[in-house]
C-alpha cells in the first residue's frame, strides 16, 4: 500500500517506521510548507498528523481528490458535521480518531460500561484528569474528550464537562484537570471517589508507538472503503 503522511514531526516519524516494518511504501511525505497536491495519483491512503489549525484543510482535500485519509489531528471537531456531509457527497473516506491506541479505545470501551454502573452510586464523585508533553496545543486533550462526552452520556449525575485546575465543581458538573509536563506521551484517569474509597481507570502511554501501530492499522482497514470510520469500527466492540 502507498501511504502519504500529512506532517513529518515525531508522530510522522514513528507511523513511516511502523508502515515500512508492515511492508506499505511512503510514497510522498508532506510536511509544513509543502504542497498537499503533491499527493494526487501517488497514494492509496493519507495519514494526518498535523495541527488544529490546518487539519480540516487537509482532510477536505483530502475528500475532494479522493484520497481516502486516517485523521489523528483533534482540536477540530467544530467542523465534524461539514465533514461528514462532504464525504457523503463526495463519497470519500474518512478515518478519525481522538486516540489511536489499541489500548486507549479499549479504555473508552470499559469507560462507558462503568459509567453506566457508577451512575447508581451518587455517593461517588467523578474527575478525569490527563497529562501530556509541553508541546501539546489543545487542552483538554481531544482523548479526555471522548472519555468526558462517554462518560455524561452514561451517567444520569453530571450533564456536562469543565476544564479545571481543582476538582471543586457544581455537582453535575465532570471536572478535567489537565497537566503539561516535560515529554509525557499520554496519561489519562477516570477516578470515582467516596468518603470510603476509590475506584479508578487508568491509561499510560509508554511510547508514541502504540498511537502510530493504531495509525496504520486505520489505514489498512479503510481500503476500500467509503463513509466515516473509527476505532470502534476497527476494533468491532459492538460484534
Amino acid at each position: 500500500m502507498r501511504i502519504g503522511i500529512i506532517g513529518y514531526g515525531k508522530m510522522g516519524k514513528e507511523i513511516e517506521k511502523i508502515a515500512l516494518d508492515r511492508n506499505h511504501e511512503i510514497s510522498v511525505i508532506i510536511n509544513r510548507g509543502d504542497n498537499i497536491a503533491n499527493l494526487k495519483g501517488q497514494v492509496d491512503v493519507a495519514i494526518e498528523f498535523t495541527q488544529p489549525e490546518v487539519a480540516y484543510h487537509n482532510i477536505e482535500w483530502c475528500i475532494n481528490n479522493e484520497v481516502p485519509v486516517v485523521v489523528g489531528t483533534t482540536g477540530w471537531y467544530s467542523q465534524f458535521d461539514n465533514m461528514v456531509k462532504e464525504c457523503e457527497a463526495k463519497q470519500g473516506a474518512v478515518f478519525h480518531a481522538t486516540n489511536f491506541s489499541v489500548g486507549v479505545n479499549i479504555l473508552f470501551h470499559i469507560n462507558k460500561q462503568l459509567a453506566r454502573i457508577m451512575s447508581k452510586q451518587p455517593s461517588y464523585k467523578a474527575q478525569l484528569s490527563e497529562t501530556h508533553h509541553i508541546h501539546k496545543k489543545d487542552s483538554p486533550s481531544g482523548t479526555a474528550i471522548t472519555l468526558a462526552e462517554q462518560f455524561i452520556a452514561n451517567h444520569d449525575g453530571y450533564s456536562t464537562w469543565e476544564e479545571t485546575d481543582s476538582a471543586t465543581v457544581d455537582n453535575s458538573v465532570l471536572p478535567i484537570i489537565a497537566y503539561r509536563e516535560n515529554e509525557v506521551p499520554g496519561i489519562h484517569e477516570m477516578k470515582y471517589e467516596s468518603d470510603i474509597d476509590m475506584i479508578a481507570i487508568k491509561h499510560s502511554a509508554k511510547s508514541r508507538k502504540g498511537f502510530a501501530m493504531g495509525s496504520v492499522l486505520a489505514a489498512e482497514f479503510l481500503q476500500g472503503r467509503q463513509g466515516v470510520y473509527n476505532m470502534e469500527d476497527l476494533l468491532n466492540f459492538n460484534r
